[in-house]
């Protein structure tokens, strides 16, 4: 087996699968107007209402210089606030407003949405989203 043969790699069907997941989410986020690191942003505020920008990018796998401009954006669009801590000036609080949760139920379609649109049933679904968490979890367990 030539080992630098695209074909034998795991990394290439995995990012072009990430891409054309990503870009069956896009006409069904564009309706909502979100773009689709906007809804990674928005699923965990819809889950924890306030986080940090450092828990924010440790459950999203971004730094905080790929974050900021995206929070801002989403701040002047009025779906959340950012806010320093008042105990550590260092610490910025994210907080989901109204605008930012009512959202919430505009999207609620979309998973299922997709899942049909990937032409898998659910139990194929569900089996490649465990083995992928499992491989990232590995990862994460690594760098602690």
């Amino acid at each position: 087996m030539d080992i630098l043969k695209l074909e034998n790699q795991l990394c290439f069907p995995v990012y072009a699968l990430s891409r054309h997941i990503t870009s069956l989410y896009r006409p069904h986020l564009e309706k909502i107007g979100l773009t689709y690191p906007q809804y990674l942003v928005m699923m965990v505020l819809w889950e924890h209402q306030q986080v940090t920008v450092k828990e924010l990018g440790q459950q999203l796998w971004l730094d905080s210089g790929t974050l900021t401009p995206l929070l801002k954006r989403m701040a002047e669009n009025g779906l959340l606030t950012r806010k320093r801590s008042e105990k550590d000036e260092r610490v910025v609080n994210i907080i989901i407003t109204e605008k930012g949760e009512n959202l919430k139920q505009e999207a609620s379609d979309i998973p299922s949405k997709l899942i049909k649109e990937l032409a898998t049933d659910e139990e194929q679904f569900f089996l490649l989203q465990k083995q992928i968490n499992q491989i990232l979890s590995l990862k994460s367990s690594q760098n602690i």
